[in-house]
């Protein structure tokens, strides 16, 4: 289930998602080197981390099987609801600034980011570590970030301890935990993290498609009340919230006849690039019996979510208007 108490979700509801068992992490010869094609190989311990400059930026993380449950068929993998999204405030080093330090040369095309959990696959051979890309232009974007600072606090070790990379307006996949090695490479890096999960993949008998999951897609949640909850007339408050990864979410409507008429919803915050927005609306309601409630998120560009979703084997990026029904005594 969401938790709306506030803004900044508390470390301890903040989601996680692993692949792996957690990492031994001994920080006596822990470091983050950068390697591959560029003009020197650089390496870095955690103290020339802290002694750089540094920045804060507020992002909310998505996994990408956030709502998976909600797929109709039913897509594979681990059946998220509500609650595979969290926000909070991150600090640490400009990934770019790293970057500069070691040089690019001019045949890099892509940064690959390996974090220091393994293990193994069921559905090929060997160990593996978790590990993922990024294109040259979001790996350069100034506010692509190596945390070392959750919420004011050293970054957990639950969430990545002592360094993780931070993609604003990515799923949650891209921001790898546990970094510990950056490799600029010349051609696209095809590992199964980047190839075999994390695609949007249509044929569920064949694999058919190697588009990457990466945008965070417009959408919105109603946080309370919860499906098939009981209320008392009178007035009852609707929460929730709404994210995009591009375009900045400019409106949320709600219903409550099943979208035959939509209704504005108010803001508890002022817009901020890649965080959630939580929005309200004050439901007032005179007459017992079922209502079915729904809600949808416009974004700045004119998208407006979709009775639909994108339906995919693994069940990626769910965003169809959310339903839920309500019984009022």
């Amino acid at each position: 289930m969401l938790s709306l108490s506030s803004r900044i979700t508390p470390e301890n509801l903040f989601y996680i998602r692993n692949h792996f068992p957690y990492p031994n992490v001994d920080m006596r010869s822990w470091g983050l080197c950068i390697k591959g094609c560029v003009n020197r190989e650089i390496y870095f311990r955690y103290h020339d981390l802290l002694n750089m400059p540094q920045v804060t930026l507020p992002v909310t993380l998505e996994c990408a099987g956030d709502k998976r449950a909600l797929f109709h068929p039913k897509a594979r993998g681990e059946q998220w609801e509500l609650g595979a999204i969290s926000h909070a405030v991150w600090s640490g080093v400009r990934l770019v600034d790293l970057l500069y330090l070691a040089g690019i040369q001019m045949n890099a095309c892509e940064v690959t980011f390996e974090g220091m959990d393994q293990g193994v696959r069921t559905d090929m051979p060997g160990v593996f570590s978790y590990k993922r890309s990024l294109p040259l232009e979001k790996a350069l974007n100034p506010d692509t970030i190596i945390a070392l600072y959750m919420n004011g606090k050293p970054l957990p070790y639950r969430h990545g301890y002592p360094a993780r990379l931070i993609v604003p307006g990515w799923y949650g996949m891209a921001s790898v935990k546990w970094l510990h090695r950056i490799t600029f490479t010349e051609e696209q890096f095809q590992g199964p993290f980047q190839v075999v999960d994390y695609v949007y993949d249509r044929n569920p008998l064949t694999p058919s498609s190697s588009e990457p999951v990466t945008t965070i897609r417009l959408n919105s949640t109603i946080a309370r009340p919860s499906d098939q909850e009981v209320l008392a007339k009178g007035e009852n408050w609707v929460l929730g919230t709404a994210l995009s990864g591009e375009d900045p979410v400019v409106m949320v409507e709600i219903s409550t006849d099943n979208g035959t008429t939509w209704m504005p919803t108010s803001w508890l915050e002022p817009q901020e690039p890649y965080s959630w927005r939580r929005w309200c609306w004050k439901w007032t309601v005179t007459a017992s019996g079922t209502y079915d409630i729904k809600v949808r998120a416009t974004d700045a560009a004119g998208n407006i979510q979709s009775e639909m979703t994108d339906w995919n084997v693994k069940g990626y990026g769910y965003n169809a208007i959310q339903h839920i029904r309500v019984y009022v005594d």
